[in-house]
């Protein structure tokens, strides 16, 4: 007979709600970066594909509305001529900018390969004053 294990399910520990639903958004390839861009500045679609290396237009566009629908982004259509579309953080997405400057500066001291990522624009010091 296997010995029984006392076990309390209290005792074990769950993943945060809130970490897996910004995991499930962010943790998308190509999320973050994207987000990473536009906390700079708003910025049109083809400046998003040149800002994110790797990316396709069809990722790209994917990854524009899944962060729209969940509120972090908004696209707004310039008339034109040319028609070009910008894209903005909300309120919600600007919000994102301490803990992505946070993760920028956690992975410079704890990811080996540092060397292998591209400089993203979170990496620049922050502004003093305001």
């Amino acid at each position: 007979m296997a010995a029984e294990q006392n076990h309390d399910s209290a005792a074990c520990k769950r993943v945060d709600d809130g970490i897996t639903r910004v995991f499930q958004l962010l943790g998308k390839r190509w999320s973050g970066p994207i987000v990473a861009v536009l906390v700079e500045q708003p910025a049109y679609f083809a400046d998003l594909r040149r800002a994110v290396p790797g990316i396709s237009e069809r990722m790209l566009s994917e990854r524009l509305a899944e962060l729209g629908a969940a509120g972090l982004l908004l696209r707004e259509v310039d008339e034109g001529p040319p028609l070009r579309v910008r894209y903005r953080l909300t309120d919600a997405g600007a919000a994102l900018e301490p803990a992505l400057r946070e993760l920028a500066e956690w992975a410079k001291a704890h990811l080996p390969d540092a060397a292998g990522f591209p400089e993203t624009c979170l990496e620049r010091p922050a502004p003093t004053g305001s």
